[in-house]
């Protein structure tokens, strides 16, 4: 008899053990979730924010190329500037501006005109979350004796 008391006093003192493991269990794997969808919109955000700067690239290599065509298609006169560049399609939410400045020089008795220009492309609001900027310069000298007109010196920024 004595054997039989000392079985039920053992199931008396078991119970409510795996109740707590169950909820140790609950506590953890809820946990591991909130952490992967966290994981998963920072993953998202991420994601967006190289898309638009993808697009911020193009947007600013479109206004170097814009730039470019004005001084050497156009024969520019050596004079600053800036302008704005309006964009459509998948670039039109982006501002382009485009700076041009110039320096001229004499060469061998000719005239030569050093271009610089500065393409900036920007979204969004500086400081928060969601803007994005690229910067392209090029250097374009025309008039050079011997040579031919062309953009001679180029850098990304970004």
């Amino acid at each position: 008899m004595k054997h039989a008391a000392m079985i039920t006093m053992r199931r008396k003192v078991q119970r409510g053990f795996s109740l707590i493991t169950a909820i140790f269990l609950l506590v953890v794997l809820a946990g591991l979730g909130a952490m992967a969808v966290t994981f998963f919109a920072a993953q998202q955000q991420s994601s967006a924010i190289d898309v638009l700067g993808s697009r911020a690239y193009q947007a600013a290599l479109a206004g170097k190329e814009w730039g470019a065509y004005r001084v050497l298609q156009n024969g520019m006169p050596c004079t600053s500037s800036s302008n704005p560049l309006t964009l459509a399609g998948d670039l039109s939410g982006f501002t382009v501006n485009v700076n041009v400045a110039c320096n001229a020089y004499i060469e061998a008795a000719s005239a030569v005109a050093v271009f610089t220009l500065t393409s900036t492309a920007t979204q969004g609001t500086a400081g928060q979350p969601g803007y994005v900027e690229r910067v392209f310069q090029a250097t374009i000298a025309s008039g050079v004796p011997g040579t031919a007109s062309g953009i001679i010196y180029q850098s990304e920024n970004y």
